[in-house]
């Protein structure tokens, strides 16, 4: 995560996360220390997976005290093991104490959903179909997901509505049907804009494909109907499945010869990676 896309969108979304759980005081570092102390603190890594977040950690501190620094012994999208000391964040005592929640709450979860990424691709390896993430992402932590998403080897899609168009079933009912929703769209769009249109069976790919669309999406369809679609469609619009996408079943997906798979479940479903702040000490 770059210095420009940490300055313009994530400050300001981490000093909310802090203002959320400081409302004026942190009265319990606030009644043990009661001046400056210069200290340190270990952050370790509890259960194996791949990291990710960490700049995004240390932000949480530098915010708070702007004499704070972490030094690092991993980077994003590496994988760690229990026990595995991953950085040293020094800062005044009472910073380490009050940022951590917060610091860990973003580290956890980004390195959860990295986590997943990463062993959901590792089943595609050997296709070429290409995991995506969608907008099914935690409000306000969009930005933070679908970076976990790149760093765990998936590949993202269109990051808002403004990025593209994607012609949905109530799209379709609101136009009047798949020709009147992708030419209300060609019309409308600026020609960098890509048109996605869901199908639900094979009579809307047909429809798609006459229309122009440029990408197809083919949701909730069982094999044979995949299958099929792909014979229709014959390399005139890129394919995307989507809909109860799983590790037990996500590489026979791939192997009908899809294009792209969507999961929301990539960040709406990937559990923690657990990592904690331990052995905290005066310098």
């Amino acid at each position: 995560m770059n210095k420009v896309t940490m300055k313009l969108h994530v400050d300001k979304l981490i000093r909310m996360a802090l203002e959320e759980d400081i409302t004026y005081e942190d009265v319990s570092a606030n009644a043990v220390i009661k001046e400056d102390r210069p200290g340190a603190v270990d952050l370790i890594a509890k259960q194996e997976g791949v990291i990710a977040g960490l700049d995004v950690f240390a932000r949480v501190f530098t915010l708070l005290d702007e004499n704070a620094h972490t030094e690092f012994f991993a980077s994003d999208g590496d994988e760690v093991s229990p026990g595995q000391k991953l950085a040293v964040v020094h800062a005044d005592i009472r910073v380490l104490l009050s940022g951590e929640r917060t610091a860990l709450n973003y580290l956890q979860r980004m390195s959860g959903v990295a986590t997943y990424t990463r062993q959901m691709v590792s089943l595609l390896e050997g296709s070429k179909t290409k995991l995506l993430d969608t907008r099914k992402t935690t409000p306000n932590n969009r930005v933070f997901e679908k970076y976990a998403v790149r760093i765990g080897g998936g590949c993202n899609h269109r990051y808002n509505i403004s990025d593209g168009v994607m012609l949905k079933d109530n799209h379709i009912d609101a136009a009047g049907g798949v020709a009147e929703a992708v030419a209300m769209a060609k019309e409308y769009v600026p020609f960098v804009h890509k048109i996605e249109v869901e199908t639900e069976n094979l009579d809307m790919v047909r429809e798609a494909v006459d229309a122009g669309a440029d990408i197809i999406m083919l949701d909730n369809m069982d094999y044979d109907t995949m299958r099929e679609a792909i014979k229709i469609i014959d390399g005139r619009a890129l394919t995307e499945c989507s809909g109860n996408v799983t590790k037990e079943n996500i590489s026979n997906i791939a192997s009908i010869g899809v294009d792209y798979i969507s999961s929301g479940a990539l960040t709406h479903s990937a559990p923690i990676l657990d990592v904690s702040m331990k052995h905290l000490r005066e310098e």
